[in-house]
């Protein structure tokens, strides 16, 4: 049975690759762990350092970056343990936005320990079993020294401008974490303890500097005002929706029409237009004062709309 499991086990791989078992594998994983994490510890903390990465692809584009997220997205790894610590980072990042670097620098040096235990005849399991406490130990050592001041309003917004400004402290508006300490807090207590973060809406827009960057009071839109259109209304009555306004125009492709002579083409679109007429009277007698579309408003509807003051 021995002598049959050999070709049967190369069989199974593919031409080029390679088989490791026992030592060299379990060795092979921790090199490559440790690698990924030696690789990012040095951009950890507000000294951190950036790293260039330079793409292998047509461009060659050149990123600079600390962001431990974005270099363990940037870098190809073929190790299955360094790939672990790639998902990990990657979870990280998704579930809690912050910390990227460091869970993968905690992971490492967990590994880096488990090594030496294991150099010692160390059996894995009692290695994890030991991890396993340790992270009993520590949660109840985190709980205990937590503290709370939500019932002292200034205490509370201090402490969360804190937070906010050591999360910042390594990124790159560390120049500006005052500022934008100020806006991250007063958009979470916006939301008054919901933790709802869909409610914080952001729009990014080129030019001007970072601390052009502000929090509005209410709702913003990113659209475009129709020409003739008043640029402020108070008291607005408004109705969203996500209908065509572009049926002025007879659409040509994916249609076929026979006419005998171009009257007829323009007996066509005075019918077209005319039902574009009727959709537009039917949305201002709404009462309406401010229409906003998801699709493109044409020429010939914003005209109705301006002359009736929507």
């Amino acid at each position: 049975m021995a002598a049959l499991m050999g070709p049967q086990t190369q069989g199974m791989l593919q031409e080029g690759a390679t088989e490791s078992k026992g030592e060299n594998a379990r060795m092979a994983s921790f090199v490559g762990a440790l690698a990924i994490a030696d690789l990012v510890k040095s951009t950890l903390g507000p000294k951190g350092m950036d790293k260039i990465l330079q793409s292998m692809g047509r461009g060659q584009e050149v990123t600079v970056t600390n962001d431990g997220a974005t270099i363990l997205k940037s870098v190809y790894l073929d190790n299955p343990a360094a790939k672990v610590l790639q998902d990990i980072s990657k979870v990280q990042d998704d579930e809690v936005g912050d910390g990227t670097t460091s869970v993968v620098v905690l992971a490492g040096e967990l590994l880096r320990e488990a090594e030496q235990l294991i150099a010692q005849k160390v059996h894995p399991m009692t290695i994890i079993a030991g991890f396993r406490e340790a992270e009993a130990v520590a949660k109840a050592e985190l709980a205990g020294a937590a503290f709370s001041h939500a019932e002292h309003p200034e205490t509370f917004r201090k402490d969360l401008l804190n937070i906010a400004k050591t999360t910042l402290s390594s990124k790159i508006l560390t120049a500006d974490k005052e500022h934008f300490a100020e806006l991250a807090v007063e958009a979470i207590s916006r939301l008054k303890g919901s933790g709802n973060l869909d409610a914080i809406h952001l729009i990014k827009k080129t030019g001007g500097a970072l601390k052009d960057s502000f929090l509005d009071e209410g709702f913003i839109l990113d659209k475009k005002i129709g020409v003739g259109q008043p640029k402020r209304i108070t008291d607005a009555k408004v109705l969203i929706a996500n209908t065509p306004m572009d049926t002025d125009k007879i659409k040509i492709y994916g249609a076929r029409v026979r006419v005998d002579s171009m009257a007829k083409v323009g007996e066509i679109e005075a019918a077209e237009k005319e039902k574009m007429r009727e959709k537009c009277q039917k949305i201002i007698k709404h009462g309406i004062n401010c229409f906003i579309n998801r699709q493109l408003i044409y020429n010939f509807p914003e005209e109705i709309f301006a002359d009736a003051g929507s």
